[in-house]
């Protein structure tokens, strides 16, 4: 048995969560938020089985595409309280997945 902990781009997850749900794969939706854009994310934790596990990942790669942003993050140009909007591109979206061994599962 596996967890599988995947954190996603808010935009990403409902496809993801219903293309997890269609293939009968159970998943359970966390909130949390992105430090370095201080974005949405959404934390995904799913239980399978060992073998089941290829099936998911691929799922997880077909729904979480990296892409291209700009953003304005806001920098200290001059000693006080001085800022300027300076654009950065990056890239976002994706998935980072952690994959743990679990000891043992019940399902009440």
């Amino acid at each position: 048995m596996k967890l599988v902990i995947c954190i996603v781009q808010d935009q990403d997850a409902g496809a993801l969560i219903d293309d997890l749900t269609e293939k009968e794969f159970r998943v359970t939706k966390l909130s949390s938020t992105g430090g370095f854009l201080k974005s949405g994310n959404t934390t995904l934790l799913i239980g399978i089985d060992e073998e089941e596990l290829p099936s998911a990942i691929n799922i997880i790669e077909e729904n979480c595409k990296t892409r291209e942003l700009t953003t304005s993050l806001l920098t200290v140009t001059m000693p006080g309280d001085t800022y300027i909007p300076f654009p950065l591109e990056v890239k976002v979206g994706g998935a980072t997945v952690f994959i743990l061994d679990v000891e043992k599962y019940i399902k009440i």
